[in-house]
This record gives C-alpha cells, sequence and structure tokens, in this order.
C-alpha cells in the first residue's frame, strides 16, 4: 500500500492521534501542520518532521497554499469543521473528519454536499463503527443468530470525572460555544445503534437536563476553587486529585492532562489548577448540557430501542442488551452473552484481540480499538481510492447526525419527531 500524504489540521489530541498512527503503521506521512495553539503546533511539526513552509498558523493559510497533499485530518473545535472541510474539498482533498460532523444541520449538509461535488472521500469518525467488538456484534445480528431484531437497550456511561473534565469544565461544556452533549459526545452512540438496525429510526423522543453539577448543590463550605476548598478532599470532583493522579502515568499525562497544561510536573499541574479552567469547582462553571439523557426510538419494523447516557458512572464500555425474536445477546464492548432461544444454549463471544491475559480494549484506549481501526481504514481506502473499505460515507453520517438534532428537538420541545428515510424532519408531535 503507497504512503497517503496529509496536512493535519487540528494538532490538539483527537487529530495527533489520527496521525501519530498513520506514521507508525507507514499508512501515511504529514507534510503540513495548520494549529493556532503555537506550542501545539511546534511540537507537532518536530514530531512529523514538517519543514518550516509547511506549517500554518491557520487552516486558511495552508488552504491558501493549494493542494498539498493526498488527504486532510481535520481535528479543530466542533464548531470550527464546516470551513476548512468544505475548503479542503473544493481543493480535492479525501477528508478524515473528527466527529461531530458539524454542531447544526445545515453546516453538515454543506459538508455533504462539496463531500459529494468534489467526488472526495469523507469519513467522520464515528469509530465504534471499527471495533472488532462492532463488526463481531453485526456480523451475528446479520446472520440471523438472534433472530429479527425487536428491542435494544444501550447504555453510554461517560463517567463522573471524565463528565466534569470534559462537560463542566471543559470545552463541550456549554451549548453555546460547543453544542449539546447529545451531539458532542452521543453522536457515536446513536450513529451506532442505527448502524446495528441498518436503517434510520421512523420516530424519535428524548428526556434529560442538567441535574446536579450546578450551583446550589454544591457541599456545604465549597469554595469556587478546589485548590482553596476545605472539602475538596470528600468531593468526588476534585481536580486536585484528578489530576496530581495522572502524573508518573504516560497515558493520562496525554489524556486527560495535556488538556489542563503542557507542564507535566506537581508545580506545573498546580498552577494550572490556580489560574486556569480545570482547577474551578464544578458546581461553580458556566456549563450548560445535560448530565443525563434518555432518547427513545421506534423504527418502521416495529423495532424499538432506547439509549441512555449519564455521568454518574464509572467511565466504562458501553453496554448494551439486544432482543430478538430468536435469542438475546448481552455485551459490554469486548464480549458478548449470546442465548438462543430455540435450543436453550448458551455462549460467550470474546472479541479482545490482546495476548493471552491481557485485559483487552478499555474505554480509555482509543474507543476499544476504534480509533487506531478507522484509521488504518480511511488511509488504505484514500490509497487503493476503494470506498468500500469505509463503513459509512458523508451522506450516511449526515443522516444518522439528524437523528441526534431530532433528539434535541424532542428533549427541548417535549414531543415526538418523526424522521423520512435521509433522517429530515417530517411531523412533529
Amino acid at each position: 500500500m503507497s504512503e497517503v500524504t496529509t496536512v493535519l489540521v487540528g494538532a490538539g489530541l483527537r487529530g495527533m492521534t489520527y496521525a501519530r498512527h498513520a506514521l507508525a503503521t507507514g499508512a501515511g506521512r504529514v507534510v503540513a501542520v495548520a494549529e493556532p495553539d503555537p506550542g501545539r503546533r511546534a511540537r507537532a511539526a518536530e514530531e512529523f518532521g514538517v519543514p518550516p513552509d509547511r506549517v500554518y498558523a491557520d487552516w486558511t493559510d495552508a488552504a491558501a497554499a493549494g493542494k498539498l497533499a493526498d488527504a486532510c485530518v481535520i481535528a479543530t473545535q466542533d464548531r470550527m469543521h464546516v470551513a476548512p472541510a468544505v475548503a479542503m474539498a473544493d481543493l480535492g482533498y479525501h477528508i478524515l473528519l473528527e466527529k461531530p460532523m458539524a454542531t447544526d444541520e445545515e453546516d453538515a449538509s454543506a459538508i455533504a454536499e462539496a463531500a459529494r461535488r468534489n467526488g472526495i472521500l469523507l469519513a467522520v469518525c464515528h469509530v465504534l463503527r471499527y471495533t472488532s467488538y462492532t463488526r463481531r456484534l453485526k456480523e451475528l445480528l446479520d446472520s440471523g443468530a438472534i433472530g429479527r431484531l425487536v428491542s435494544v437497550q444501550h447504555l453510554e456511561p461517560v463517567g463522573w470525572w471524565h463528565h466534569a473534565h470534559s462537560f463542566v469544565r471543559g470545552n463541550w461544556r456549554a451549548e453555546g460555544t460547543s453544542a449539546p452533549m447529545l451531539l458532542t459526545k452521543s453522536c457515536h452512540d446513536l450513529d451506532w445503534l442505527v448502524h446495528l438496525f441498518g436503517r434510520l429510526p421512523r420516530r424519535v423522543t428524548s428526556f434529560g437536563s442538567l441535574t446536579h453539577l450546578r450551583p446550589g448543590q454544591a457541599p456545604p463550605g465549597a469554595t469556587d476553587r478546589c485548590l482553596d476548598c476545605p472539602v475538596e478532599a470528600g468531593c468526588p470532583y476534585s481536580a486536585k486529585r484528578l489530576y496530581l493522579g495522572c502524573l508518573g502515568d504516560a497515558d493520562q499525562e496525554f489524556w486527560p492532562l495535556s488538556a489542563v497544561t503542557d507542564d507535566h510536573t506537581e508545580a506545573g499541574v498546580l498552577e494550572a489548577l490556580r489560574t486556569g479552567p480545570y482547577g474551578r469547582c464544578a458546581y461553580a462553571c458556566d456549563n450548560d448540557v445535560v448530565d443525563n439523557q434518555v432518547v427513545g426510538m421506534e423504527f418502521d419494523s416495529g423495532a424499538t430501542c432506547s439509549f441512555t447516557m449519564s455521568a454518574f458512572t464509572p467511565m466504562e464500555q458501553r453496554h448494551t442488551r439486544l432482543m430478538g425474536t430468536h435469542g438475546f445477546i448481552d455485551g459490554d464492548g469486548t464480549t458478548m452473552r449470546l442465548v438462543d432461544f430455540r435450543d436453550g444454549s448458551e455462549r460467550t463471544v470474546d472479541t479482545r484481540t490482546g495476548t493471552a491475559g491481557s485485559a483487552g480494549p478499555s474505554a480509555e484506549d482509543g474507543h476499544g480499538g476504534g480509533d487506531e481501526a478507522l484509521t488504518d481504514a480511511f488511509f488504505a481506502a484514500v490509497a487503493a481510492g476503494d470506498a468500500s473499505l469505509l463503513l459509512s460515507d458523508a451522506a450516511e453520517s449526515l443522516a444518522t447526525h439528524r437523528v441526534v438534532w431530532a433528539a434535541e428537538r424532542a428533549r427541548t420541545t417535549g414531543t415526538v419527531v418523526e424522521l423520512d428515510a435521509e433522517g429530515r424532519v417530517l411531523t412533529t408531535t
């Protein structure tokens, strides 16, 4: 397979994850970097050996230079996807686009249209489709192992500390500067559920709210910053405990600590917590996204699906129960318990690919291997010019994003939303 040259637009945690894996496998090589943060920009340029004349502070400068590579990884902040995606598509780049595709339907539609008119490959990073667990589960469903799929219960356990890190103190805390929680965190899950059913839902409804990490819920005596707080030691959301606890662990220093500070020393962490957003009391931030949400979906076959997102869990793999006419599957992201109603048999399907004794992929290690598998698929598809190597295209990603927006519409209006075959709203009742 030939090496695919790549422009990296956004050298944060997600962009670097994809670029590093492509480089490590020999599938891709970063030849230009566009990143507004000078520290991240310099580190990415050094790591990938990018010459100074191909290092840009803004993606518009990279676009102005013309087509520099075969492909482009776009991993900017969510609200900054549409302009670079459309511009790079118009230049003829194949695009790996971090999820969510965009923060509203108009922008997502513009991206899908740009991909269509330019005939480029565009893969939104719905990494859950690409795990070995998902591939095996999809094979079982499509083979009729449990008959016709009738009902699904799916839980996304965000994790109490992860929610506080990303959705209370972090970049995805407020709809006005980011997007609803269901889009920024759980568009993965609704896309995945549509993938399992093989079709879009016909009707959608939803309930959810911000119930806990808000003013008025703080423990008595709490102060605005963890470093000054007399009750910090007993608080589940102690920033001091969380981030100092990352020191000495290379994986945790990469994430979540690198979002807090580049100075991975005790003094550096304490300074960041004293002055930066991640040291704030989790009950005294400007967050407004929900901390729990339920989405109900009904399909044209009569099948139903319930999805629950909750902050009040450990950070774990997703848990899914799939109920069919002939059997039942209970899965945890790595293994599945399959019960066959026809003969009463029961078996365990283990999709872990680690060495003997390995615990297998966890919630923290690249979405159960999905990050790596998606990167492999994208670069292979570009090298071969074969769109069939990707598990979804721009049009399908747009359709599953529409399900997310329909669910948010249902939640905020207290209604049931009916969709057409492409996910567009037909009626609201």
